[in-house]
């Protein structure tokens, strides 16, 4: 809205450019001086010099215009409500002129003058005033040849409000005169190619914005509304609001809202009814002074208490809201200010303001006149005929500014009489590097130097843009390739005390730096906090999501509205508002929590567990009962019953079923490569000694039987000892080269397998090649076949101790073990397979050594009447 308004008045003013520019050639054919067609009068404050600089200040607060901007008449502006902190702002200015003209290290030898305008508050005046300033306001001039001559003013220091700055730099852009504004924040100003010529000490609503995402971010903030004035000061930090808050990750605008202009309780009604129904407990307010009175009101009203406010710089300062009605609302608020500032002698500089400091006419000095009579309440006018002392006091000139209490007076917060300061200064110290430029080492072309003389406003630019200096207050002053100085605020926070008393006090700061990041300084112990709690509140739509949990966004609600879900298995977060949940590295796993990674047990078949023992302490009672076995048979190898049963197979027998017990010890224990590729060579070779044993003693059963039939003695020539030994061995050495070969083609090895349990590492051994693994059982069963099924067809043979029927209940035994084994080993997870292969190992070896060893043990022992020839041979042959 406030930009269509600029855009209409503008194209007025364009169409008046014109015809001056017409009227002004015309002229120039007809004589060789100017005349100026129009005057105005407007009010303010003029000081002779070498170098003229202007300055537009809010004196009033308002005006009433005319229509006929452009008028053949002279005419006199009629402003309204005097402001003495306008006012104080303008003096700033001519205090800053005086100071440099005072100083020989700056401008020497050259003397600055001013002219001081109040704009009224209003556009029109303030723009007309800029022009003014800008063409002169002498009634005629005569036009040099050469065009040389200073320009009636070289720069600007104004204007205040962002839309009228916009306004005039939309034009003296064209000509590069600088502007260099002391309160103007608006971001779009920083358009450089819109506005060349623009510059300002204050810093831009950008940095304000920034800043106040930092305080956002400072207290944890994230859910917030915003409020903004319908201009372009609030529709510009609307969106720089917005967008800059997205790119941040600071939060999320629960609404933004904007403010009207004018009379409109329905609107604000509707406005503060938003804010009561939601559940940011943050408003942050870019608007004036008019838009929080109204806005104010109704918060009154509906009573809506709770809110933290933050306030925009254009009104964290202002008085007009620090009232009773409205500090139990506002206090606590924390808002952005302009940088406060110090200048040494200011005080005593107004103190000595006088009417007739600047002479009796009305136009040179017509600000401090309406000071004088605001203050003083009085008039210089000549009272009229019939004037009466009743009528009124008239001004005499001899008031004392001691004797008043008045605002102007009262300079311990200077802030943007600060900026007006440098505001000067920068102009000074560019004029000076100008006039420091050494002929023939200049940067213009040719090497060559601006002069008074010859000035065009686009050099003073250029030396405007490369100011740097310090104040004596210890700023750095120097202006960006946007034309913005080196931002810094105060952050200030109101204090309201139950007496009823309020105060603004500083609290922090947040500046730039010159790596260009902002950085905030806040003392939290300063802060007063208008809530029971007497602490920050919170002010999110969802709560943080704790460690352990991520963030999954709720639909069709802002980014900072979402649900916390806990990670799952194997996953895990460490930071709040994790936006997701991370995977553990391959050998650990979440904790309960899922806010960290543990290290994932171990699972194996370990000596300490209870299964472990438990084999183990078979093996080794299966290892000792074949010790025990062989130390009998040892002891009573003379004896008819172990000669008769072959004690050399015999003891090899025992000594293959106590290697047997042992191999299972491989299986139990951490697999390492070693282990894994020794327990089933071990495994396989020890069984198929075993079974080799018991397939020859079978033989040797069947050929003795054979051998006592008539003619049947050479069966056992053909199968001695050595053909016993001999069959063994080669037997064994079958195993041997199956083994050796699955080892060096596909080994077995140590693996970790999380199948099973994901959050479990299983060690176990894999066999690595199935096919050898399947050769290696094969064989042992080819074997125990062969040797059930011989022995199963001697089992019927005569004889009182018919070893063949052993033989066949071992094997039977041998069979039915591992048979049942292997859909139980292939169904049995991690190490239960292990157990369930150690549990095959030792419950074979058991059957076999106590189905061949048992009955002969219990004979040797128990009954050693039966342990003789006669016995053996000759008891079934009596009975027969």
């Amino acid at each position: 809205m406030g930009a269509l308004f600029v855009k209409y008045f503008l194209m007025n003013v364009y169409q008046f450019m014109i015809y001056s520019s017409f009227f002004f050639s015309e002229s120039s054919f007809l004589s060789s001086s100017c005349k100026l067609l129009r005057r105005f009068y407007f009010n303010g404050l003029h000081k002779p010099g070498d170098v003229i600089l202007g300055g537009l200040f809010e004196v009033h607060y308002s005006s009433a215009f005319p229509e006929q901007t452009f008028t053949s008449a002279p005419h006199q502006h009629s402003c309204q409500g005097f402001d003495s902190l306008g006012f104080r702002h303008a003096m700033t200015m001519a205090f800053a002129v005086d100071e440099i003209n005072r100083k020989s290290s700056l401008l020497p030898n050259v003397s600055l003058g001013y002219s001081l305008y109040d704009n009224c508050a209003t556009l029109s005046i303030g723009f007309s005033a800029a022009l003014s300033m800008a063409s002169g306001q002498e009634e005629q001039f005569l036009i040099q040849e050469n065009c040389s001559g200073t320009p009636p003013v070289v720069g600007i220091v104004g204007d205040p409000f962002s839309t009228f700055s916009i306004a005039a730099s939309n034009v003296f852009g064209l000509y590069k005169m600088p502007l260099v504004s002391y309160f103007a924040t608006c971001s779009c100003l920083s358009d450089r190619r819109r506005f060349p010529s623009f510059f300002r000490t204050i810093p831009s609503d950008a940095f304000q914005v920034r800043a106040m995402i930092q305080i956002l971010k400072h207290f944890g903030w994230t859910w917030a509304g915003l409020l903004v004035s319908d201009d372009d000061y609030g529709l510009h930090v609307s969106r720089s609001f917005q967008t800059d808050l997205t790119q941040s990750d600071g939060g999320c605008l629960a609404y933004t809202e904007v403010l009207p202009w004018g009379d409109n309780p329905s609107e604000y009604e509707r406005i503060v009814g938003v804010m009561t129904k939601s559940t940011a407990h943050v408003v942050i307010v870019f608007a004036h002074q008019m838009h929080m009175i109204q806005l104010m009101e109704q918060v009154v009203k509906q009573n809506l208490t709770g809110l933290q406010w933050i306030a925009s710089e254009a009104w964290t300062l202002l008085e007009g809201l620090q009232i009773p009605a409205f500090m139990p609302f506002l206090g606590g608020t924390l808002g952005i200010a302009v940088r406060r500032g110090e200048i040494p002698g200011l005080r005593d500089f107004l103190l000595r303001i006088h009417p007739e400091q600047h002479g009796n006419n009305i136009s040179e000095n017509s600000m401090v006149k309406l000071f004088w009579e605001h203050t003083f309440q009085c008039k210089f006018i000549p009272p009229p005929a019939g004037w009466v002392e009743d009528a009124g006091a008239q001004c005499t000139g001899k008031e004392d500014l001691n004797s008043v209490k008045t605002d102007l007076l009262d300079v311990t917060e200077l802030r943007p009489e600060y900026n007006i300061y440098k505001a000067v200064y920068a102009l000074a110290h560019a004029l000076n590097d100008m006039l420091s430029c050494v002929p023939g080492r200049g940067p213009f072309r040719g090497d060559s130097c601006a002069s008074l003389q010859t000035l065009e406003h686009w050099q003073l630019i250029y030396y405007l843009e490369k100011v740097n200096f310090t104040t004596s207050f210890g700023d750095q002053v120097t202006f960006d390739e946007n034309g913005d100085a080196l931002p810094i605020y105060d952050i200030m926070n109101w204090i309201w005390q139950p007496d009823g008393i309020s105060k603004v006090q500083s609290v922090g700061e947040v500046k730039r730096s010159a790596s260009k990041e902002e950085e905030l300084t806040i003392d939290n112990y300063k802060i007063f906090w208008n809530f029971e709690s007497q602490k920050p509140p919170m002010s999110v739509c969802s709560d943080s999501c704790p460690p352990g949990t991520h963030m999954v966004r709720r639909r069709g609600e802002p980014l900072c509205c979402f649900y916390c879900v806990p990670c799952s298995e194997g996953k895990v977060s460490n930071e709040t508002d994790s936006l997701e949940c991370f995977s553990c590295p391959e050998d650990f796993w979440s904790s309960p929590q899922r806010n960290y990674c543990v290290p994932k047990k171990t699972e194996f078949l370990s000596y300490q567990e209870p299964l472990g023992i438990c084999l183990t302490a078979t093996s080794i009672l299966g290892t000792s009962a074949c010790a025990v076995v062989l130390g009998i048979f040892t002891y009573h190898r003379s004896t008819p019953i172990v000669r008769a049963n072959n004690a050399e197979l015999s003891f090899l027998l025992l000594m293959s079923l106590k290697l047997c017990f042992l191999c299972s010890l491989l299986f139990i224990g951490r697999p390492r490569l070693w282990a894994c590729q020794l327990r089933h060579a071990a495994f396989g070779i020890s069984f198929v000694l075993c079974v080799s044993c018991i397939l020859v003693k079978t033989i040797v059963v069947l050929a003795a039987f054979k051998a006592s039939k008539p003619g049947g003695g050479s069966n056992l020539k053909w199968f001695g000892a050595v053909q016993q030994r001999g069959t063994v061995f080669a037997l064994t050495c079958i195993q041997v080269a199956i083994c050796t070969v699955w080892i060096v083609t596909a080994s077995p090895a140590p693996h970790k397998n999380t199948q099973y349990h994901s959050d479990k590492i299983i060690y176990e051994c894999v066999v690595g090649s199935i096919t050898g693994f399947s050769a290696l059982l094969g064989y042992i069963s080819i074997l125990a076949i062969l040797s059930f099924v011989l022995a199963f067809l001697a089992r019927n043979l005569p004889g009182n101790f018919n070893e063949a029927k052993l033989i066949t209940f071992s094997m039977l035994i041998f069979c039915a073990v591992w048979v049942a084994f292997v859909p139980a080993y292939i169904n049995s997870p991690g190490k239960y397979a292990d157990a369930v292969e150690v549990f095959a190992i030792l419950a074979s070896s058991f059957g076999l050594l106590l189905a061949l060893f048992g009955p002969k043990c219990y004979i040797i022992l128990l009954r050693p009447e039966r342990n003789t020839k006669k016995a053996i041979m000759g008891q079934r042959t009596t009975k027969c």
